[in-house]
């Protein structure tokens, strides 16, 4: 039903391999498996697999046509075209049964499909009853197929249904088809059972366990080509960030869904996104840009006025008609939800719409109808279980009552109706787990009570409002930090992702250092997941303790930790080959302890010893390590203390390994700050801000970090593949301007384009093999300086991997890059370079160019990727053909678009020749154009070497 992106990979790989009717299956998968991720790309397959339906058996074909027209029918449904979703699955169907007698298990399957996108279609046609049985029927034929996952993908999402139709009957029903616990369960399966459970928990408004449910589901939908579920889902769970009042953290996630939906165009997905995000808007106050999204997502969801989404955007309309004052169109919009709640058969519209008639009626000074529709919505809230609409009916009844002299309920159990309906709110409000009383509703209480003389009740409960207020801001604090980390998770595990997708295309001699960087990554990713959610020192310790061992040579593995007289540092965690510490205790002006040095100096230090040496202040009773690495424990400008791991091993410890060890200090430092700020919970209002300040300046280190190259101080590869695209996109539109008008002298000599240059310096091996490492990287450190010399400050100027960097050359015209590329040859060429030992040595450099957009005439001709790929032909050119030179190729008026790039790496012999291509390099002998090239590697992963 869905597959893993790691597995279409697979399929892409293996496909130019294989004929006839093994290829004719392997189309199939990939058409299928693409039909939401790159509907366009599915139909092209769908058309090559057409012709080779004859090689395969009748009976089988019949079922493989079927699922071709599921692949038109499901990309129909998420543009909007109903009506040819539902023709073309209803040929699936009549295909499918005249293939169950013989292939009963996979016509079932293709069945249940089908069905499947004949419940959706229906959903967004209005037509809930009539989704809801097509999802019994898909349920059913699932079973025949004996397929487990799509069972459970079925009935998870019959769930769903249910679950916005009546919660409190749906989990009553559901309760024991699933388990909370998916181990075991496959990952598509148990995405799609996390957002059953999302669901319930939100209508029982619990929002944060909501959000961690739906997230789960949201990775799981990506991974799997599921965008249309990923933008709902993304949208649900800025929906439920709103609900906690953590606005930002809303339109992040509501951005994630939008910047999903948009490039696919489908118009449901999008206006969706864009009414919640009016509706996060509009609870920020913003209400001209919140009517701005909202009207721009009606006239999206017009077509689709029968669905849900169009529902919710009449609902947020009524409210936000409200805010501006207009009880006549709120009262229309609020009319209209109301027929549509009863046509969808979902409660919370029902609710909300006649809560909001009533609003708008009592603003019409229409008290007795007003009333009426109040208490019809608190009767559906309250047989639904739905507690927060319970809360919001209450507060209009009190307040219709407040504004019109109408008769109290019976029995009223406070002085008068107001009372009577704000203490039944404060009452349910009592009940959810989790949930803040708003500060206005106890405000309101509070002036009832003062306004029949109950001052003492009424000061009582003004001091709850104040509390109400501070916690509120605390958990809106909070919230933003929870958002962040979520944030550095999900880049985190994108990151990963690309990593692993780039690794299949690496050399073969590079596999075991990339597999080396994963598992690094990985570890890393589990540390900032595992720390975190620990608010106890020694839970924090043990969990250092076990990666540092995974990481690191580490035969001891201490933490200091500063004693609140800063005058001393005691260990309070140690082991040395698997024996605890003692609890030394080192005076923080200890003048020979390096624990002692690093807290002062604020730094890490290395030491390294010969065999010969002996460790210097050598504590008693432990072993004489070779290798020392002191880091503080650093969160802001404060220090908490110092971390220090040791090596029996001479040099255990290179750069990779110190920044390893420094990214574990930094999460061991927010950690144990956060463990000593769980323990001080009388700490005032300002003090948990600073900190939730210090928090998000520690995160925003740890992001520098992964984009710096921590031994030269340049840029990295992430970094650049951050970046690249926004300098791409600009390039771009400077030359789709010249499209669109005629270009006057100015824009002619614009400087519109992007040059990629490839530097590598020249038999850097040598340096390392005769004068050892500390002497080339003194070399590119040195390099470095150089690079920064002859490139301007707005440049990107990369550490593209060991000797060899990256430059782009952003905003330049293309005539100018051989000058540019003689001043960064002579740059280094012309002068020495100076080793830590003060010997001088000479280097040279080679480097290759390529301009983007390669072809001006066709600007979009070569992704820059590619460009990047004919600046390492450059490269590869200038080294075969003597080193201290540079080489670029150059687009001609004969340069023929049609393949023009695979020609360029295989055959460039032959387009220099043809007159293709024009080849510009400072050399004035023959330049050698044949020989082997290594293909370079692209990945967005944080550098560890």
């Amino acid at each position: 039903m869905f597959a893993l992106d790691d597995e279409l990979a697979q399929w892409e790989t293996a496909l130019p391999d294989v004929q006839g009717a093994e290829r004719s299956k392997l189309l199939m998968a990939l058409a299928w498996h693409l039909r939401q991720r790159d509907p366009a790309r599915a139909q092209q397959l769908a058309t090559e697999i057409v012709p080779l339906l004859a090689l395969l058996p009748s009976d089988a074909a019949l079922v493989q046509r079927a699922r071709l027209h599921l692949i038109t029918a499901e990309p129909a449904w998420l543009r909007g075209d109903l009506d040819t979703a539902f023709h073309y699955a209803e040929q699936a169907l009549l295909l499918c049964d005249q293939a169950a007698d013989s292939l009963p298990a996979a016509a079932a399957a293709c069945r249940a499909d089908a069905c499947w996108v004949m419940a959706w279609a229906s959903n967004d046609r209005g037509l809930s009853a009539d989704g809801d049985d097509w999802l019994r029927q898909a349920a059913a034929a699932a079973r025949v197929a004996a397929d487990p996952m799509r069972i459970d993908i079925i009935d998870a999402a019959s769930g769903i249904c249910d679950a916005f139709s009546d919660g409190p009957a749906a989990q009553q029903r559901w309760r024991d088809r699933f388990s909370t616990d998916l181990h075991g369960v496959a990952p598509i399966a148990a995405g799609w059972i996390s957002d059953f459970f999302g669901t319930c928990a939100f209508q029982r408004s619990e929002y944060g366990r909501a959000i961690g449910h739906l997230m789960l589901s949201f990775e799981n939908a990506l991974a799997s080509g599921q965008i249309r579920r990923a933008i709902i889902v993304a949208t649900n769970i800025g929906n439920g960030f709103t609900s906690l009042n953590a606005h930002e953290s809303a339109l992040e996630w509501m951005q994630r869904g939008l910047d999903l939906a948009r490039p696919a165009g489908w118009p449901l997905s999008i206006g969706m996104c864009l009414m919640q995000t009016a509706e996060t808007l509009r609870q920020l106050g913003q209400r001209d840009a919140a009517q701005s999204l909202l009207r721009e997502a009606l006239n999206t969801l017009a077509p689709l006025s029968g669905s849900r989404a169009y529902a919710v955007a009449l609902e947020y309309q009524g409210d936000l008609a409200l805010d501006l004052g207009n009880y006549a169109a709120a009262l229309e919009s609020f009319t209209r939800l109301a027929a549509r709640g009863d046509a969808l058969c979902q409660n919370d519209f029902q609710s909300s719409a006649r809560r909001g008639q009533a609003h708008a009626l009592s603003y019409l000074a229409r008290a007795d109808d007003a009333l009426a529709a109040a208490q019809a919505a608190l009767a559906l809230a309250r047989d639904h279980g739905d507690a927060s609409s319970q809360i919001a009916t209450l507060n209009v009844l009190a307040d219709i009552h407040a504004r019109h002299p109408l008769p109290g309920p019976e029995p009223m159990e406070a002085p008068n109706a107001v009372l009577h309906y704000l203490q039944l709110a404060l009452e349910i409000a009592a009940t959810i787990e989790g949930y803040t009383v708003p500060g206005a509703l106890l405000d309101a209480a509070a002036r009832e009570y003062a306004a029949i003389g109950d001052y003492q009740r009424a000061y009582t409960i003004a001091l709850r409002a104040n509390t109400a207020r501070d916690q509120t801001h605390s958990k809106e604090a909070t919230n933003r930090a929870i958002a962040m980390q979520v944030q550095y998770q999900t880049e985190r595990a994108q990151t990963e992702g690309e990593h692993h997708r780039q690794l299949a295309a690496a050399e073969a001699q590079r596999a075991e250092v990339l597999q080396q960087i994963s598992a690094t990554l990985e570890h890393l990713s589990a540390i900032g997941q595992e720390i975190t959610a620990h608010l106890d020192a020694a839970a924090v310790f043990r969990a250092l303790d076990r990666h540092v061992h995974g990481l690191l040579d580490a035969t001891h593995f201490s933490i200091f930790l500063l004693q609140p007289d800063g005058a001393s540092l005691v260990c309070e965690f140690g082991i040395e080959a698997d024996k605890p510490l003692p609890r030394v205790r080192i005076a923080a002006d200890d003048p020979n302890a390096n624990t002692a040095r690093c807290l002062r100096e604020r730094r890490e230090i290395l030491v390294e010893l010969d065999d010969e040496d002996v460790t210097p202040n050598l504590i008693p009773g432990t072993l004489p390590t070779q290798s020392l690495l002191f880091a503080p424990l650093r969160v802001g400008e404060r220090v908490l203390g110092v971390m220090t791991v040791q090596s029996l091993l001479a040099r255990a410890y290179g750069e990779r390994e110190r920044l390893i060890f420094r990214t574990l200090c930094a999460y061991g430092a927010i950690a144990l700050d956060n463990a000593s700020a769980y323990r001080q919970v009388a700490a005032t209002q300002e003090q948990l801000l600073d900190k939730n300040l210090e928090l998000e300046q520690a995160y925003q280190a740890l992001e520098e970090v992964s984009l710096t190259d921590q031994l030269t101080g340049l840029r990295n590869r992430r970094f650049f593949l951050q970046n690249v695209d926004a300098d791409v996109a600009m390039s771009l539109r400077g030359y789709d301007a010249g499209l669109h008008r005629e270009l006057n002298e100015c824009d002619l000599h614009a400087a519109k384009d992007l040059v990629f240059f490839m530097v590598d310096l020249d038999h850097f091996k040598e340096v390392n093999d005769r004068y050892g490492h500390a002497a080339g990287d003194s070399i590119l450190v040195q390099m470095q300086e150089r690079l920064r010399e002859v490139f301007r400050e707005s440049d990107y100027v990369i550490r593209w991997g060991g000797e060899e960097f990256l430059v782009l050359a952003r905003a330049t015209h293309r005539d100018e890059a051989p000058g540019v590329a003689e001043r960064m040859r002579r740059a280094v060429a012309e002068r020495d370079f100076t080793l830590p030992d003060g010997v001088r040595l000479s280097k040279t450099c080679s480097i290759g160019f390529a301009c983007f957009p390669f072809l001006p005439s066709q600007p979009r001709l070569l992704s820059w990727s590619q460009v990047v790929e004919l600046a390492d032909q450059g490269l590869y050119i200038a080294k075969r053909s003597g080193r201290n030179a540079w080489a670029a190729l150059y687009s001609t008026d004969a340069t023929r678009a049609d393949g023009v790039f695979p020609r360029l790496m295989q055959q460039l012999d032959q387009a220099v020749t043809d007159g293709e291509v024009r080849l510009v390099s400072n050399l004035t002998g023959p330049l050698v154009l044949v020989g082997e090239r290594r293909r370079i590697g692209l990945s967005s992963d944080l550098e560890l070497n």
